[in-house]
């Protein structure tokens, strides 16, 4: 008994000795309180993947790279660099195109060996190292531009990465303008954050399209991606696309009717990283509708909004899936410039567990601005969807096809890169009746010449408004749109639309605009002498 209330003594001097020198040498001001705060700062360092653009002898690709100017901008005081560089792309692997519209099935990949480290000659295909090594469309500093071009029918995927100042909200935007061909038209994409899971509602394995999903790695360790398709019965059969392997700084191109045995007009994918992460997005090509990039929708929510519905579209098909365990009703809404409306017919839409549905929403829009809106149609369901809209515009052969993706709203910043004088339209969408959004527009500087402009608009809770961009003054080349909730602003999400004709093809890409996470929540660290009594 006399030694156990000894050692107890003992531990309680011990403790107050420790107490009594951390106190002694607390930092002046220190506060326990401090370290459950956090603080929104600048990111520092952030990465982006662009697939390479088109196989076309007649295409025309066009980058440009952007990094707001502002206080989030911030990074860490340093100047800071922002380039991408040419990646390799591995050949014959995964389906790529043999020549005649048909692929390989894709090989396996593995852990070790010439496979996972990318060599010359493995399981997977042919690894090709870029013939040029030169940055593309490097910045120089944050609010202008930088741009570059290529008419290379074998022009690489790219990687990068931005630090410093020019790290918050780097964005990289690809246009390709291809002339005649099965891919004619305009195919727009905001080069990819690299991440491990991504979701495309709105694929096909019908013989009547090409989808590519080009998965790139921006790091210099080997990933191992998994490829699943689910159709309108759940999991399309044959599937074959498990532990492939993407070398450093690659790409890899997948056919997806490689895949499986099993053609499906409108199919779901799922592409999940088992080792490392990717840059993904697929590349559709339509017999007759022309070509376009489908971005990977927003992570599986119970509530999803897809904005910047051309007002002149012909036909709207939407492509939804519940990817968990349980069947989802939804009510669809059209937001339109006057309010929330259900289209004709389709009050709600059920989902059933792990299948793709479709649906087709005809010339939806009637001529007005429009976006949709899906929501729980109990109004407390949880359970999460992902889904996409394949939009078209003209008639008969003069028509041409691009896709909305579900996104994320605007919360802090999101920008448009590779706006011109012409062919600019914006979409706003404030989803919640009685909270209006206020939205403050920057167009930036050109990448050769011009004074910002910056116009704030309003939208009304429940509504969906299209508007013509501000445009620098005395412009010289491309700009960059920057979105931003000003004070007090409700909820809203963004779209940008670029029309660019080609000979009576109405040719159109539309890139949704999510927040573009250029800040992060950092906790604040502080001083909490309790634990040491706990």
């Amino acid at each position: 008994m006399k030694r156990t209330m000894m050692s107890l003594i003992g531990v309680a001097v011990a403790l107050g000795a420790v107490t009594g020198v951390a106190a002694v040498n607390a930092p002046a001001g220190g506060d326990h309180k401090a370290a459950r705060g956090s603080a929104r700062l600048p990111v520092q360092r952030s990465a982006l993947a662009c697939p390479a653009p088109t196989s076309s002898e007649v295409g025309q690709t066009d980058y440009t790279a952007f990094a707001p100017k502002g206080a989030a901008a911030g990074g860490d005081g340093t100047k800071g660099t922002a380039a991408l560089v040419p990646a390799g792309t591995v050949k014959d692997a995964g389906g790529s195109d043999n020549g005649k519209g048909k692929g390989k099935k894709p090989g396996k990949g593995g852990k070790g060996g010439k496979d996972a480290a990318g060599g010359a000659d493995s399981a997977s295909g042919q690894l090709v190292a870029p013939r040029d090594t030169k940055p593309v469309a490097p910045l120089k500093e944050a609010g202008t531009p930088a741009t570059a071009s290529t008419d290379s029918a074998d022009a690489p995927a790219l990687v990068g990465a931005a630090d410093g100042t020019l790290a918050p909200g780097w964005t990289v935007q690809q246009t390709t303008s291809v002339a005649a061909g099965a891919g004619r038209g305009l195919m727009g994409l905001n080069c990819t954050t690299p991440d491990t899971t991504f979701w495309f509602p709105g694929v096909s394995t019908a013989a009547d399209r090409q989808d590519y999903v080009h998965l790139t790695n921006p790091d210099p360790t080997p990933a191992v991606v998994d490829l699943q398709l689910r159709g309108k019965d759940g999991s399309l059969g044959g599937s074959t696309g498990e532990d492939i392997t993407v070398p450093p700084h690659a790409t890899v191109p997948v056919l997806l009717s490689t895949l499986t045995t099993t053609p499906a007009t409108n199919a779901s994918l799922q592409v999940v990283a088992r080792e490392g992460r990717i840059g993904a997005a697929v590349q559709a090509t339509d017999a007759k509708l022309g070509s376009d990039w489908l971005p990977a929708a927003a992570d599986p929510s119970p509530s999803v909004v897809l904005p910047g519905i051309p007002k002149d579209a012909s036909s709207v098909r939407l492509v939804a899936l519940a990817p968990g365990e349980s069947d989802a009703d939804l009510k669809v809404q059209l937001a339109t410039p006057s309010g929330l409306i259900t289209p004709a017919g389709l009050e709600s839409l059920h989902l059933k567990s792990g299948m793709t549905t479709a649906v087709d929403l005809k010339d939806l829009t009637k001529g007005e601005a429009g976006s949709l809106v899906l929501t729980p149609a109990d109004g407390s369901s949880k359970v999460p969807v992902a889904a996409a809209l394949r939009v078209t515009r003209g008639k008969g052969a003069k028509q041409e096809m691009a896709f909305i993706p579900a996104t994320r709203p605007v919360e802090q910043r999101a920008t448009a890169a590779d706006n011109r004088a012409k062919g600019s339209t914006l979409s706003l969408v404030a989803p919640e009746k009685g909270k209006d959004a206020e939205v403050k527009v920057t167009a930036s500087a050109g990448s050769g010449g011009g004074t910002p402009v910056t116009k704030t608009y309003t939208v009304k809770g429940g509504t969906s408004r299209d508007l013509t961009p501000p445009v620098p003054q005395g412009l010289k080349g491309t700009y960059a749109l920057t979105v931003e909730p000003a004070s007090g602003s409700g909820p809203f999400y963004a779209a940008r639309m670029l029309a660019r004709p080609q000979g009576g093809v109405p040719a159109f890409t539309v890139q949704t605009l999510p927040d573009d996470r250029g800040t992060v929540l950092v906790p604040t660290a502080g001083q909490d002498l309790s634990v040491l009594t706990k």
